[in-house]
């Protein structure tokens, strides 16, 4: 037995959307969600109790920050992840893979793992699939990322079939190094670039490894949306139905419901939080700029329509002027705001498929949100 499942309550039957439950060590969370970003162990603003309170059940974390600062050894000795950060619900790390290959010039890929200078002090250090295991398995999280290569974009075909195949050869590595399969379940990565054929020849070589969730990497990655929902369309269609699916960096409204609509499972993305921080709120009408001068004298929330902790007590006029005063309130109020939204809007999706009127939230979400059809 896995030690997550995916439990499926429910199929829509006009789209690929499902309803379900992730059933995890430290849980039951409810899909499709929409999972709030701790990469350094913490989600930045708020505390653990607060999240709960706007209703999250699954973070993230990521092993190259854990690993760089302050270590995992450290935080395996204060009892890992869970008990270091205060935090009992379900936790999903991300293998590190993205971060190092964002690195660009202080990074060497070689067949063994990845040589990369720190960006905190430029000291030489290297991840691979086995150690990127071995650092998980001490953080303790109840979802393991497989280490992958994950392809920028634009790349040509044979670097990302290169990068593909490779990929592949260190998922076989990571489950190999794997060894805590009763309490942690290690999610393979589909990757593949923007190329059909090799996401689909990506997808079967990563399924036959049989992990107990999938994930889809190497997307929202700069490419038009477009061509992002073509390659998505090709991916899970190629993905096992009983197992999650797992989106990887996708948060904008937008793309959650189009996600879900072609059967996506999971999303992550900082973009809440950190348009949050530089003052920008989503709102079913659409972002309000707090910084912006017509607010200076708004007396209302940020959005009428939604019930957090900062649309019930504080005004547009006030969250401005923190902003404007530098103070951190305003950082923290915009946070649980744009976190909130995100999550209630995953709340609605699922009531939506649960009355089977999914089609008609989207089309009515996009006409407020002023999105195109």
């Amino acid at each position: 037995m896995a030690a997550v499942t995916l439990e499926i309550l429910k199929k829509d039957s006009r789209s690929k959307a499902r309803l379900g439950k992730l059933h995890t060590p430290h849980g039951i969370v409810e899909t499709p969600v929409f999972m709030p970003v701790g990469t350094q162990a913490t989600v930045k603003t708020m505390t653990p109790e607060e999240l709960k309170q706007i209703g999250a059940k699954i973070i993230l974390s990521n092993t190259y920050h854990l690993f760089l600062r302050p270590g995992y050894n450290l935080i395996a000795r204060a009892g890992g992840l869970h008990k270091f950060m205060n935090w009992d619900g379900t936790i999903l790390t991300d293998s590190g893979g993205f971060q190092v290959f964002s690195l660009g010039d202080l990074r060497q890929i070689t067949e063994e793992g990845v040589e990369f200078r720190s960006h905190l002090d430029g000291s030489k250090q290297f991840l691979s699939p086995e150690k990127s295991m071995e650092v998980q398995m001490a953080l303790g999280s109840d979802i393991v990322m497989a280490f992958d290569e994950c392809t920028p974009y634009p790349a040509d075909y044979e670097y990302t079939k290169q990068s593909a195949e490779r990929t592949v050869r260190w998922a076989r590595r990571c489950k190999e190094a794997m060894t805590s399969t009763d309490k942690q379940a290690l999610f393979g990565i589909i990757q593949g670039g923007m190329f059909k054929d090799l996401r689909l020849q990506n997808a079967a070589a990563i399924t036959e490894l049989d992990f107990p969730g999938y994930a889809i990497g190497g997307l929202s990655v700069g490419e038009p949306k477009e061509l992002m929902y073509e390659m998505l369309d090709y991916t899970v269609s190629a993905m096992p139905e009983d197992k999650p699916r797992y989106l990887m960096g996708v948060g904008s409204p937008d793309c959650l419901i189009e996600g879900v609509m072609r059967g996506v499972d999971m999303f992550d993305c900082v973009l809440p939080t950190r348009i949050a921080r530089n003052g920008t709120a989503f709102t079913k009408y659409g972002k309000v700029v707090i910084r912006n001068a017509n607010y200076a004298e708004d007396f209302t929330p940020l959005d009428p329509s939604c019930d957090c902790y900062t649309c019930k007590n504080y005004s547009r006029a006030y969250i401005r002027h923190l902003f404007k005063a530098n103070e951190i309130l305003g950082l923290r109020l915009m946070t649980i705001h744009n976190l909130h939204f995100l999550l209630n809007l995953m709340a609605e999706i699922r009531q939506a498929i649960k009355e089977e009127r999914l089609p008609e939230f989207r089309r009515e979400f996009f006409t407020y949100f002023g999105y195109e059809l």
